[in-house]
């Protein structure tokens, strides 16, 4: 019985002559039993089978192993087959790609570590004696291309990237040939230089395989590619911003009484960091050293002259899911600060040519919701394509904990605003930003309001 059961869960494959006899045990031919053809209504589930992505599905993130999926396959098919088919269909229709569903599975792995990882905490440290850094060093351009050179046979071209314009938005491309050559684009700022060697040491010190080659994404093959390149971004982030120093910062400044928007820009310069490199610095940390965890952050790109906001990466600890990406074709509240932001950033820009990086706060208070978080924006040009803008937030819950730990979220300067989600969504009266009708909550009240009818209805049939 053992085997049989471990036959049905795809552990144990039988040879031809068991399978003769498990034919004839069960009267049916030896073809029926190997034949690779299911029946047309088992269509989605047989190109699941057939396709990469049993090999491809990351089930150990989640504590699960591809015969799970098999043994659920053997006992339900047609159940399974209806489920495979629901979420293919929902794929389809929000054009959801491969890569998407593996950023998603990586923003689940972050929220169930708080996003904090002590392993690579430790690797960073290991790194910095093997290195010969001190403990809070934060290391140059120059030192960084140092220990890439000296201790891993790296060669840095600068060069290359420039002659082919297809490749200008990349970051770099890595050649890994006998002697390793980086391709460096010229165009990125010293902060951007040092995280990208930063990510490069990571993959090397921590022997990171499979990985990407080229920064950023072209084609993503795998999901430990994806999961490899937070790993080595992370340590990047961690070796740029020590943890101690780092932590000893915040706390000067959340200890201050009032809202003072130079400090975190000086804290950028500091550590010479990117407005992302400050942000995601702070989701690792907050949660574990200051008790913070409910805390969301989002990143948004804007062409310039154009009025469409892409929110191109979410992170939501704790389980708090407004704000959050929207549905397809639906408006951003143009009052979050994450837009607003956008929108001051390109006002300067074009007023006085600011090449800065704008900081900005907010405390949103949101519709038909109790939740009210404390934003801070970080708005600035990104390179190298100086036509987009790019924001990065932090929201923090405002609840007892934070209260105790940032002492400036009553600040009298910090704007309050009620926000929304969507304007498909919003129930907000004679909003001057509102970008669209709220369709989407009129069909909801229609439908609410057609179930009370019905109640009603059957009510008064049954008295």
């Amino acid at each position: 019985m053992s085997y049989l059961n471990e036959i049905e869960k795809g552990k144990k494959y039988p040879k031809a002559n068991k399978i003769a006899s498990l034919a004839k045990v069960l009267g049916v031919t030896y073809d029926s039993l190997v034949s690779l053809q299911l029946d047309e209504h088992l269509a989605p589930l047989a190109d699941l089978i057939h396709s990469d992505w049993l090999r491809l599905l990351p089930f150990d993130v989640f504590g699960l192993e591809p015969h799970d999926l098999l043994e659920t396959v053997a006992n339900s098919p047609v159940k399974l087959n209806a489920l495979v088919s629901t979420l293919m269909e929902i794929a389809r229709h929000y054009d959801m790609r491969v890569e998407n569903f593996y950023q998603s599975v990586l923003r689940a792995y972050q929220e169930m570590h708080d996003n904090y990882f002590e392993d690579i905490e430790k690797a960073v440290e290991a790194c910095r004696q093997a290195c010969l850094l001190a403990p809070d060093e934060t290391p140059d351009l120059d030192t960084l291309l140092g220990i890439l050179k000296n201790k891993y046979s790296y060669s840095i071209d600068e060069e290359t990237l420039p002659t082919h314009p297809e490749l200008k938005s990349l970051r770099s491309v890595l050649l890994p040939n006998k002697q390793p050559t980086l391709l460096l684009n010229p165009a990125l700022s010293t902060a951007q230089k040092r995280f990208t060697l930063g990510r490069e040491l990571g993959y090397l010190y921590m022997k990171l395989s499979p990985r990407p080659y080229t920064f950023s994404w072209i084609k993503v093959d795998s999901f430990n590619e994806v999961k490899h390149n937070f790993e080595a971004s992370y340590f990047s982030a961690a070796l740029l911003m020590p943890r101690d120093a780092f932590l000893k910062d915040l706390t000067e400044i959340f200890n201050r009484p009032t809202w003072q928007p130079e400090s975190f820009i000086k804290l950028m310069q500091d550590y010479d960091a990117t407005p992302e490199m400050l942000m995601h610095r702070l989701t690792n940390l907050m949660p574990r050293f200051f008790g913070i965890q409910n805390l969301f952050f989002l990143r948004f790109y804007k062409e310039k002259a154009e009025d469409d906001y892409q929110l191109n990466k979410e992170l939501h600890l704790a389980g708090l899911y407004n704000p959050h990406g929207v549905m397809m074709n639906e408006h951003y509240c143009r009052r979050w600060i994450s837009l607003n932001s956008l929108k001051s950033l390109e006002a300067r820009q074009a007023s006085d040519n600011f090449q800065g990086t704008l900081c900005e706060a907010q405390i949103s208070q949101y519709y038909d919701s109790s939740n009210e978080y404390l934003c801070i924006s970080l708005a600035s040009t990104i390179s190298p394509t100086p036509n987009t803008n790019m924001s990065v937030t932090i929201g923090f819950l405002v609840n007892d904990v934070f209260k105790q730990k940032v002492k400036f979220w009553q600040d009298k300067n910090i704007p309050v605003r009620r926000v929304g989600v969507a304007c498909e969504r919003c129930t907000a009266q004679h909003c001057e930003d509102r970008k669209a009708q709220p369709i989407a909550l009129e069909n909801e009240s229609k439908a609410t309001r057609m179930q009370n009818a019905l109640k009603q209805l059957i009510e008064k049939m049954e008295s």
